[in-house]
């Protein structure tokens, strides 16, 4: 098996899509309603998708009860004109205890992938995981225990900030460069996902304002 990474998805959907979108507007922009007409990729059952009123807002909200399954896109995003990923997130919990270098403890309450193709086969794919982290430190990176492909970067950690709207902002091509040792000029598919199936763990995670723009001006979360 090849985990919940990258690698996997993007395998699955090549194999029967070739067609690729290109996109390169100052923002683009994915709203809950449009992620929920993304491609599923199941690893372990299906985490439950759907749009949800929170905050006074429209939110995607993802419910994994010890499963894992993600929503992806594949579409080339130009960095020299959209260099910034940004979204909103929260979790209910976080998985204590848990070693995130393991197989047996790659799980997270939230993901959001980034991924780019290094050449033509399926499997020849970089990708960056930005994780909520249940033990990792903020800030720690590491590779994905079922393919060096596939490198991990907490963004949160830990029980500090559950329960609250955490708004993020990366610069997707020097997260490339000090992950990979290069600077891509575009990426070719997203994802995010909330997992629990090697630990059996049970996490609710909520997105929003996910995208990518020509700035690095935070998104405004909904409080």
């Amino acid at each position: 098996m090849c985990g919940t990474s990258w690698p996997c998805l993007i395998m699955t959907f090549l194999i029967s899509v070739n067609i690729t979108h290109h996109a390169s507007a100052q923002e683009v922009r994915f709203t809950p309603e449009r992620i929920m007409t993304w491609p599923t990729r199941s690893f372990a059952g299906e985490t439950r998708y759907r749009v949800v009123e929170k905050s006074g807002q429209r939110v995607l909200q993802a419910d994994a009860l010890g499963q894992a399954s993600a929503r992806y896109l594949e579409r080339t995003i130009d960095l020299n004109a959209t260099p910034y990923l940004h979204w909103c997130w929260q979790v209910s919990t976080t998985y204590p205890g848990l070693d995130e270098t393991t197989k047996a403890g790659d799980d997270y309450p939230a993901r959001v992938y980034v991924a780019r193709k290094t050449g033509l086969l399926p499997w020849q794919v970089e990708s960056v995981n930005y994780v909520w982290a249940s033990e990792q430190p903020q800030g720690a990176h590491w590779p994905n225990a079922f393919t060096d492909r596939a490198q991990l970067l907490a963004l949160q950690s830990g029980e500090h900030n559950v329960g609250q709207w955490q708004a993020e902002v990366r610069d997707v091509r020097a997260d490339y460069r000090a992950l990979f040792g290069s600077a891509p000029d575009e990426v070719h598919g997203i994802a995010l996902m909330s997992d629990g199936d090697n630990a059996g763990g049970s996490a609710i995670a909520w997105f929003t304002h996910l995208g990518f723009s020509a700035d690095a001006t935070p998104p405004t979360c909904p409080y």
